[in-house]
């Protein structure tokens, strides 16, 4: 049986933000692995290809051995169970954030009993940054450094 505690913090990171670097960083000392898992969702449009999005999550780690990067394209339950992983992590930003992801881990708690969803609230200063709105600053020419992990090279 496997003991180790794997977690999977799953979106489309489109692009990957301080905040979500954040969150990553606070999680590690409580799991033996964390599977950035990016959804790969042929009718959802993004601003940068899948190639990119994985090079600048490894860029953004790649002193972390803890951390492995992947893609999905199934259910997240799905996903978890044929990674072994027991829990999921997600990021609350505001009561908005919450009330849909709470929705979210009720639902996948009906498709999978074992795995936990754990929240980590986002810290203030990361809390309204989000990747919608990154890339609606990038439409519009405008400097985004600070919203994003140093090792992300939008151009």
């Amino acid at each position: 049986m496997n003991n180790k505690k794997i977690a999977v913090f799953a979106g489309t990171f489109d692009p990957i933000t301080t905040g979500h670097e954040d969150i990553l960083i606070r999680a590690l000392p409580l799991f033996d692995k964390i599977i950035i898992a990016i959804g790969v969702n042929i009718e959802k449009k993004t601003m940068f290809p899948l190639d990119k999005r994985i090079k600048w999550i490894k860029d953004t780690f790649a002193k972390e051995d803890k951390i492995e990067v992947d893609t999905y394209s199934c259910l997240l339950v799905d996903y978890c169970k044929e990674k072994n992983a027991k829990y999921i992590l997600r990021g609350i930003r505001n009561n908005k954030d919450f009330e849909y992801e709470e929705n979210i881990a009720q639902i996948n708690k009906e498709l999978n009993k074992e795995i936990e969803t754990i929240f980590f609230l986002t810290n203030k200063e990361y809390s309204s940054i989000s990747s919608s709105a990154i890339r609606e600053i990038v439409s519009f020419k405008g400097d985004v450094k600070k919203f994003i992990p140093k090792q992300v090279n939008l151009l």
